[in-house]
C-alpha cells in the first residue's frame, strides 16, 4: 500500500438528503411541511365552509329524503327548490329582507362617511386633544354591546325612535373599529402628496376628497363590508327595539320558522341560505378591494 493511500482519509458515505419541493412563494420546503400545511388548510376550510354547505344541501332535499342519514349525504338525491317557496309562504321573507336591506344600506353610508371623516381628522389634522380622541375610540372597542344595550334602549325611547328602523340604525351608524381602520389607512399615505396640494392652494376639503379619499378606496370597501355584515346579521338589538312585525328585519323574521310544536330543518336551512346569499354576493363583488384594503389599513407602529 502506498504512502498516499495510507494518509488519505476514508471518504464518508453520502448522506441521503430529505426531498424538498418549492412552495407558492418559490421557497424550497420539506415535503412533510407542505403536506401538513395543506392538511391544516383543508381542516380550516371544512370548519368554516362545511356548515354552510350542509345548510345548502339540507335546503335542497325533499320531504322524503332523510337529512340525518349515516353516513351523511351532502348531495341530495332529488334536488328541489320547494323549501324556498315554503319559506315565502310561511313568513313575508321578502318584506323582512327589504327592511334588512334598508338598515344595512343606511349603516354602510353612515359608516363610510363618518369613519372617513373621523379617520382623516385623527390622522391628518393638528388640534389639541387629538390623542385623547384616538384613545376614546380605542376604549369604545373594549366596551361590550350587552353592557350598554339598556342605556341605548332608554335613549331611543326618550327620542321616540323605538319601533322604527332609524332606531335600529342609529347606535351603529359609526363604528369605532371602522374609524381606526380609516385612521391607519390615512396615516400610511405619504405626507408629500398633500403638502404639494397645500402649496398649490388646496384647502382641507379638497385634499380630503381629491387626494386622500381616492387613495384609500380599499379600506373604504372593507368598512362597507363590515358595516353591511354587522347590520344584516344583527339580531339582539332589532329584537329589543322593534315590536311591529311589519318592521322586522330578516334575522328576526327567520326566527318564526322555528315552530312551537314542529321544527322543519329543511325550512330553517332554506331561510338561512336566503339570509347568507346577499353577504356572499357582496363579498364576491368587493373582494379585490377587500384584500387591498387589509394592507392599507394595517396597524402602523
Amino acid at each position: 500500500m502506498s504512502l498516499a493511500e495510507k494518509v488519505r482519509p476514508d471518504r464518508e458515505a453520502p448522506v441521503a438528503r430529505e426531498p424538498r419541493v418549492t412552495d407558492e412563494h418559490g421557497r424550497r420546503v420539506r415535503v412533510w411541511e407542505l403536506v401538513l400545511r395543506y392538511v391544516l388548510l383543508l381542516a380550516v376550510l371544512a370548519l368554516t365552509v362545511g356548515p354552510f354547505v350542509w345548510q345548502l344541501s339540507t335546503s335542497l332535499k325533499g320531504p322524503t329524503e332523510d337529512i340525518f342519514s349515516s353516513p351523511p349525504k351532502f348531495l341530495p338525491s332529488h334536488p328541489t327548490l320547494h323549501n324556498y317557496k315554503r319559506v315565502a309562504d310561511t313568513i313575508p321573507v321578502w318584506d323582512y329582507a327589504f327592511n334588512s336591506l334598508k338598515v344595512a344600506a343606511a349603516n354602510v353610508v353612515t359608516n363610510c362617511v363618518g369613519s372617513a371623516l373621523a379617520g382623516y381628522a385623527l390622522a391628518r389634522l393638528r388640534y389639541r386633544g387629538r390623542r385623547i380622541a384616538t384613545l376614546a375610540f380605542i376604549l369604545a372597542m373594549l366596551v361590550p354591546v350587552e353592557g350598554i344595550i339598556i342605556a341605548q334602549f332608554t335613549t331611543m325611547r326618550e327620542l321616540g325612535l323605538n319601533n322604527t328602523l332609524i332606531g335600529v340604525v342609529l347606535p351603529g351608524c359609526i363604528g369605532a373599529m371602522n374609524v381606526l381602520l380609516m385612521r391607519n389607512a390615512f396615516l400610511n399615505l405619504p405626507y408629500e402628496i398633500e403638502e404639494a396640494a397645500y402649496v398649490d392652494g388646496a384647502n382641507v376639503w379638497q385634499r380630503f376628497l381629491r387626494i386622500a379619499l381616492p387613495s384609500v378606496r380599499g379600506t373604504l370597501a372593507v368598512v362597507a363590508i363590515f358595516a353591511f355584515m354587522g347590520a344584516w346579521d344583527d339580531f339582539l338589538w332589532p329584537l329589543i327595539v322593534l315590536s311591529d312585525p311589519s318592521k322586522f328585519t330578516l334575522t328576526i323574521g327567520l326566527n318564526y320558522l322555528h315552530g312551537t310544536f314542529a321544527n322543519d330543518e329543511r325550512l330553517v336551512a332554506a331561510g338561512t341560505v336566503i339570509a347568507v346569499a346577499p353577504l356572499i354576493a357582496l363579498f364576491a363583488c368587493l373582494q379585490r378591494y377587500f384584500f387591498r384594503g387589509v394592507g392599507e389599513g394595517a396597524v402602523k407602529g
